[in-house]
């Protein structure tokens, strides 16, 4: 039964029913293809060609490759349970969607909040990336006076990234399937610019580089300690998690970063002709190639150089000198590689912004179109794609990336992913048990069992981040409680048709009372 207040929850009847109104009806044109072709655009980027040499060398060494599977695991965990929630509720808005047919309205409102964080934040800090590699292959072009940043009136405006976030949401709004053929172009230049790297690095590796696989642990510098050091390691009384076992586990939470993306397929199931098996079929296949060619990257990054020369330095500047697949080229003499690694990244990052705003549009829609949000976001134009939430998500996108400064987020779009993944895997357990009636075209495996594991292995990964991570992380849902009872709550849709229902009679009940 719906709950009322706060925990007054949207049935699955309902959510698929309000996917017919024709002002907020979006076109039904993407295959199982198309969203495997979505889910590899969003998660080969900045993770492949940045993570993997700075966790290598600051965390975890050559185990970085066992980081990568660590945080594969419960990456598949959660993705079987978000297969089977996207084909029972075939529905825009993912996580957020399936929290209000569980849990209700309030965790439904607290994890479509936690979703802005981890696609407009994660988007934001990406176009900032984007706009770097920008620079540096226009360097190779026309010289190294070339910068994509400029200072207008004290202020330093990043239009490199004002232009990458201005051309992917006219995409966007062109069209999901349009958006698609573009992805699929520039996903197979940065899936060759992999390949390359595994090909070619393999002639590289040397065996003693190899060696020692997990290196001993070292105390904890300033920067590795107190705030800045995993909250496990806190808890249990270490000194800081740089190296060893601690080390590992930190570069595992760091690298799930790399993953991120996957569940954005889930927010394309109103979009897509048989979600119920196209959606299962996407999320799963773009895992699986992606895991593959990460830890093929981490195996051949660490053999071609010692771990050592991978960790973090320091400029002249003071600024933080972080290296990536191309430092270990230049270390080996291949410095032409290096050109065509920054090309390949361009690509790579250039569909990891689109398909972050891409979920961050569709969450914004959902949201808006049960009222939580303004109805005029879920408002539908000629292209049956949502205009004004496009506009929105690309107007905060481009305001972030074009005048803020460029800090390291990774960090916070994860914590707030797992804590999706933990909701989502929980809800499988719940819905179970309330609608057993649900037909299912995809079934989670030994339930409750798997997800309860998938919850887990979610919450060991969040222990694993820092504890100003943590610190962030709470004082961000904070505020989303306050949006909530400040707006929210008070323009819910599903709490106005409540207010208007007449109540059904109870069974022997007095009419007269």
């Amino acid at each position: 039964m719906p709950g009322t207040g706060l925990w007054r929850t949207k049935t699955v009847e309902q959510s698929i029913a309000d996917t017919d109104e024709p002002d907020t009806k979006l076109r039904r044109n993407l295959s199982a293809w198309d969203l495997t072709v979505f889910g590899v655009a969003v998660v080969i980027g900045a993770g492949i060609f940045t993570l993997t040499a700075r966790t290598a060398g600051d965390f975890a060494g050559p185990s970085v490759s066992v980081a990568f599977v660590l945080a594969a695991i419960a990456c598949a965990l959660a993705a079987l349970c978000y297969a089977e929630f996207a084909s029972t509720v075939p529905v825009a808005g993912s996580a957020y969607t399936f929290a209000y047919a569980t849990f209700g309205e309030f965790v439904a409102w607290i994890i479509g909040w936690d979703l802005v964080l981890e696609f407009a934040v994660a988007a934001a800090a990406v176009s900032k990336g984007w706009s770097v590699y920008l620079e540096t292959v226009l360097g190779y072009l026309f010289g190294d006076t070339v910068r994509t940043t400029a200072e207008i009136a004290g202020i330093t405006v990043d239009w490199g990234a004002l232009v990458l976030v201005v051309v992917l949401a006219t995409l966007l709004a062109l069209g999901t399937k349009l958006s698609s053929r573009v992805s699929m172009v520039i996903t197979a230049i940065k899936v060759a610019v992999v390949l390359f790297v595994v090909i070619l690095g393999v002639f590289y590796i040397k065996a003693a580089n190899y060696t020692p696989f997990v290196p001993p642990a070292e105390p904890a510098g300033p920067s590795g300690s107190g705030v800045d050091q995993s909250l496990f390691s806190t808890l249990v009384g270490s000194t800081g998690s740089t190296f060893g076992m601690f080390g590992l586990l930190a570069g595992a939470s760091l690298v799930f970063f790399a993953f991120i993306g996957f569940d954005i397929v889930a927010t394309t199931a109103e979009e897509t002709r048989n979600p119920q098996k196209a959606v299962p079929r996407g999320i799963l296949g773009s895992l699986g190639i992606v895991t593959v060619l990460y830890v093929a990257v981490a195996l051949v990054v660490v053999g071609m150089v010692n771990y050592t020369e991978l960790s973090t330095g320091t400029r002249a500047d003071g600024s933080p000198d972080r290296k990536t697949l191309a430092t270990a080229f230049a270390a080996n003499g291949v410095d032409w590689a290096a050109t065509i690694i920054s090309i390949g990244a361009l690509a790579g990052l250039t569909t990891v912004v689109m398909v972050l705003m891409l979920g961050q549009i569709r969450v914004f829609f959902a949201m808006s179109r049960d009222g939580l949000l303004p109805r005029g976001l879920a408002k539908t134009g000629e292209r049956k794609t949502p205009k004004n939430a496009t506009l929105m998500v690309a107007i905060l996108v481009a305001a972030a990336a074009t005048f803020f400064p460029a800090d390291k987020l990774e960090e916070m779009v994860n914590v707030g992913t797992l804590f999706a993944f933990v909701l989502v895997s929980a809800g499988v357990i719940a819905l179970r048990k309330m609608r057993p009636d649900l037909p299912r075209a995809f079934r989670v495996p030994w339930v409750p069992v798997l997800p309860i594991v998938a919850i887990i292995a979610c919450l060991w990964l969040m222990l694993n981040l820092t504890v100003l991570t943590w610190l962030r992380f709470l004082a961000w849902m904070a505020l989303g409680v306050v949006v909530y009872f400040v707006y929210g709550r008070r323009h819910s849709l599903l709490g106005k048709r409540q207010a208007t229902e007449t109540p059904l009679p109870v069974e022997g009940a007095d009419p007269k009372k």
